[in-house]
């Protein structure tokens, strides 16, 4: 089953289409949760169940990877590859499996600014934690890049949304809002996830360069348990980065659709550091990057030359 989903959409409407200036919004004033309706309950009770299954059988692993998940440089590089310079879907939307070349590199020039905005039936307490958690990944996703990440109510270019089946008319208006431009296939997709989607993140580019990325937007599920819902933060922001595809030979690695990491790991920080080596260049054509990407992968490994 797809985790999660990362559509790249600089090549086509959204190409030109950075966050209007004020689309950040203070949160709305706390209220009580409104009655959950069936269609939200049947998915939280859909969830719950996927995660207690995958639990028992040892999936969803929290621990970052261990003895028993080793890789070596020449692994680390080949995995790089696939998750950095290929797509999980083609550019546009409806979830379409792209053809096989690769692409050029994919990243962030300016700054990123991380935003979380809660739909009204979220709980207070969800709010919270959930709050406190994607800060603390955003501090964790600069120290692993190098890059300039934070958490900001103003200025924000990568907004989070957490919003419930409850909450479909506040995510469409949002989505309306942060993406103006985007073609209705994608907008439709942001709104109504297939059930096998638990989250997803779309990226802009800059017109000039459809590799440099300038803005994103992910929907991850408010009825997601405790674990698939942070899952999904790690996965969507971190891809949102760069690390756009899925590979089922990485490991241990959450870019990898067989759900038995739920967190970053420490392949995973090693991706994100050799994708913003300044060595490596924005558009960077795989051919031409490879030679480089044998030396980073010994740098982050470890291991000889």
């Amino acid at each position: 089953m797809a985790k999660a989903a990362a559509l790249g959409l600089g090549l086509l409407a959204l190409a030109a289409c950075d966050l209007p200036t004020g689309a950040n919004r203070p949160e709305p004033p706390s209220v009580t949760p409104p009655t959950v309706s069936e269609k939200s309950q049947s998915l939280r009770n859909y969830y719950a169940a996927l995660q207690a299954d995958e639990l028992a059988r040892g999936l969803l692993r929290t621990d970052g990877g261990g003895p028993d998940t080793p890789y070596t440089a020449d692994m680390l590089a080949r995995n790089f590859e696939r998750i950095a310079f290929y797509g999980e879907y083609a550019e546009g939307a409806n979830l379409q499996k792209p053809g096989g070349q690769s692409g050029g590199l994919r990243r962030w020039a300016k700054p990123v600014r991380f935003h979380a905005e809660f739909g009204a039936s979220v709980p207070d307490a969800m709010r919270t934690q959930d709050l406190a958690d994607i800060r603390a990944y955003a501090s964790r996703l600069a120290a692993a890049t190098g890059h300039s990440i934070s958490y900001s109510g103003i200025g924000a270019n990568f907004h989070v949304l957490v919003m419930s089946e409850d909450d479909k008319d506040q995510l469409t208006t949002r989505i309306r809002q942060l993406v103006p431009n985007a073609d209705p296939r994608s907008a439709a997709l942001l709104r109504d996830l297939p059930r096998s989607i638990q989250c997803i993140v779309m990226t802009t580019s800059d017109p000039a360069n459809p590799y440099e990325y300038t803005a994103a937007v992910a929907v991850v599920r408010a009825e997601h348990p405790d674990l698939l819902r942070k899952s999904c933060y790690h996965e969507e922001m971190a891809q949102g980065l760069g690390l756009a595809n899925d590979s089922p030979n990485a490991r241990p690695s959450i870019f990898n659709d067989d759900d038995e990491f739920a967190l970053l790991t420490t392949h995973d920080e090693a991706l994100l550091a050799m994708l913003y080596d300044p060595r490596l260049s924005i558009g960077m054509p795989l051919d031409q990057a490879r030679p480089i990407l044998s030396i980073l992968a010994r740098e982050q490994t470890g291991q000889a030359f």
